[in-house]
């Protein structure tokens, strides 16, 4: 006696050893014997033997007509001899029946399995969605064998151009782009990104590095959306005037200004005037949480991104000949420079000038300042608060540090060059770069900028006194605020006062900035509703004031990792614009260098073993644009 029975999932034919009712033994058709379940057995038959039946039976199934089977099986639930019966007009024999068995057990679209040997038809329109998804999958399976053959040939498929920069950065792995890339990249063993690059898909090394950053932290994109305008400022009263403030002359968020009003005993009444948005963004209004999800705005050498709109910054920054609403912090200021009154009072200031970094500094500087030559604008001004600022760095105990530089990028595009907005033509060039390949069009410039200059040293200690005196005066009123501490070395954010060691004050809270960062136009409100006697905004145990903290040190994180990152990127470009290939370099710690002349650290090879401060001769090559990186060799040491 011969056996069709279902085991593991599968149909199967052997041979009946011992029948013990509810267990048999059999031996399967290959010769392996073992235990079956008596209800596992679908049919019984004397001949042919079952090796016969399942050959024949599997080419029977092949020209068995799916869709006529399942007309003919109807609406109800049936036993797979019924149907075989049904299907062929006679009683089947064991080959047609088990024919029939195989091709419902391998029909799951067709046929649901409901018992042992019984089944019931799939309803029409189940019927219908289910081989439309087996056509689509088909030509899914065929269009991705085509898209990887093409992508393993260096060819670029046309549905892959609008999403190389989210299959680069951000993929959709359930997507049928990133399965194909993902099965090139197994064939090439290369990266995504590599492959992507050697198809010619990354058309600017720079806005691979760009789309990277949006995609993770601006995915709605760089822009912002339609808002209602915000609240005009209230009637304020007029404070001082003139006031001039000092920027670089890329700054638009201009959020402070100054004014010195000299008094006849040789002191004056000094006002640090900040710009006052907190006037017009309602805590929970659009604009609020609008400044509430960026947080801050983003710097990069080659670009911002402002955490307000334009239209609002227009409407509260510090401009030249405007009347601006301000917050302002009045000081009376004793000749000595000791400060006698502080007041803080929401005002409307008179803008008389925005000086700029790189026309001031030729006029304004260690060298000039006290010594005869050329009046300038606001002179007098700038020179008494120079003194002033040195009195208050030796009152923080700060006086005499050791300057460092900061580097000053400048990155135009060269004349009429236009930026490629599709992926170039097959063969074009990468940039990774090799030798030959073209570079982007953008000219680079850097500039190494002494920190502490008398500009840079009279904004800070202004900044720093209006940030400390802000703080002492909500924590005063017990008004909540955000303050930025420093103790045993950690800085950190916190919602109440505490020293900032390495600023030497008592407290210090983040306000001087408002249109650029949110924690400053948050600590605004504050300021603003304890100067006018009112209730403030928040108060200490406001969930808003934690989420601020939290999600500010988080983006303020990334946002500073990503401009140290374009700040390398546009270094490595500089090296190639001005084809650089040897440069000094002072060792640093372990293997790792510092270039001259450039904000770099780059690790390297071949070198022996070098102590901190070394000055030595390095060679540069490599260079990669993707990865950010290149080869730094040993050459040798410089005498000193």
């Amino acid at each position: 006696m011969y056996l069709l029975y279902e085991e593991d999932g599968d149909i199967k034919a052997g041979t009946l050893l011992a029948d013990n009712d509810s267990s048999l033994q059999i031996e399967s058709q290959h010769g392996k014997r073992g235990k079956l379940k008596a209800n596992h057995v679908l049919l019984r038959f004397g001949s042919p033997l079952p090796a016969e039946v399942m050959e024949s039976a599997r080419a029977l199934k092949e020209d068995l007509d799916l869709d006529f089977l399942w007309e003919v099986a109807g609406g109800e639930e049936f036993g797979f001899e019924t149907l075989a019966a049904d299907y062929f007009g006679h009683a089947a024999t064991p080959t047609e029946a088990s024919a029939i068995v195989l091709a419902l057990h391998n029909a799951p679209i067709y046929f649901q399995k409901k018992g042992k040997g019984r089944y019931k038809a799939a309803a029409a329109d189940i019927l219908a969605a289910a081989k439309a998804g087996l056509e689509r999958r088909a030509r899914e399976t065929a269009l991705r064998a085509e898209w990887v053959s093409m992508l393993v040939a260096g060819k670029l498929p046309e549905p892959f151009h609008g999403h190389v920069f989210e299959l680069a950065h951000k993929p959709d792995k359930n997507g049928l782009e990133y399965k194909a890339l993902n099965e090139a990249c197994a064939a090439t063993n290369l990266s995504p990104v590599r492959l992507l690059d050697k198809c010619g898909a990354i058309p600017s090394s720079h806005d691979f590095h760009r789309q990277a950053f949006r995609l993770e932290q601006f995915p709605k994109g760089f822009g912002f959306p339609e808002l209602a305008a915000p609240l005009p400022p209230p009637t304020l009263p007029a404070g001082d005037t003139p006031a001039f403030s000092i920027d670089d002359a890329a700054t638009t968020e201009i959020d402070d200004a100054f004014s010195v009003i000299f008094r006849p005993d040789g002191g004056a009444r000094v006002g640090i005037h900040i710009a006052a948005p907190a006037l017009g963004i309602l805590p929970g209004s659009d604009l609020d949480r609008l400044a509430a999800s960026r947080l801050s705005t983003v710097y990069s050498p080659a670009e911002k991104f402002t955490m307000l709109p334009e239209g609002l910054i227009a409407q509260y920054t510090l401009a030249e000949n405007s009347e601006c609403p301000a917050l302002s912090l009045y000081l009376e200021v004793g000749p000595d420079y000791t400060i006698e009154t502080v007041a803080t009072v929401a005002d409307r200031i008179s803008i008389a000038a925005n000086l700029r970094h790189e026309t001031l500094e030729p006029l304004f500087n260690e060298n000039s300042i006290g010594q005869p030559g050329p009046d300038y604008p606001f002179r007098r001004e700038l020179e008494w608060l120079f003194a002033f600022a040195r009195s208050l760095e030796i009152g923080r105990g700060k006086a005499e540090q050791v300057q460092r530089h900061d580097f000053v990028f400048r990155v135009t595009s060269a004349p009429g060059s236009e930026k490629p907005s599709e992926p170039p033509p097959e063969g074009a060039k990468s940039f990774l770069g090799r030798p030959g390949e073209r570079l982007e069009d953008e000219q680079v410039e850097i500039k190494p900028r002494p920190r502490g200059n008398p500009i840079d040293k009279l904004v800070s200690e202004l900044m720093i006194l209006a940030n400390n005196r802000w703080g002492e005066f909500l924590a005063e009123k017990n008004v909540a605020g955000i303050y930025r501490a420093q103790t045993g070395g950690k800085v950190r954010m916190t919602l109440s006062p505490a020293p900032h060691e390495g600023l030497g004050v008592s407290c210090y809270t983040w306000s001087t900035s408002p249109l650029r960062r949110y924690v400053d136009l948050v600590n605004q409100r504050q300021i603003l509703a304890a100067a006018a006697g009112e209730i403030p905004p928040h108060t200490a145990s406001d969930p808003l004031l934690f989420a601020a903290v939290r999600d500010f040190e988080l983006a303020y994180d990334v946002y500073n990792d990503y401009q140290r990152r374009m700040e390398r990127y546009w270094c490595l470009r500089w090296i190639q614009q001005e084809a650089v290939t040897e440069l000094d370099a002072t060792a640093w710690r372990e293997n790792l260098v510092r270039l001259d002349g450039l904000p770099f650290v780059a690790r390297i090879t071949g070198a022996p073993t070098l102590n901190p401060g070394e000055r030595i001769r390095v060679g540069l090559s490599d260079i990669d644009l993707l990865d950010i990186d290149l080869t730094c060799r040993y050459l040798a040491h410089l005498d000193t």
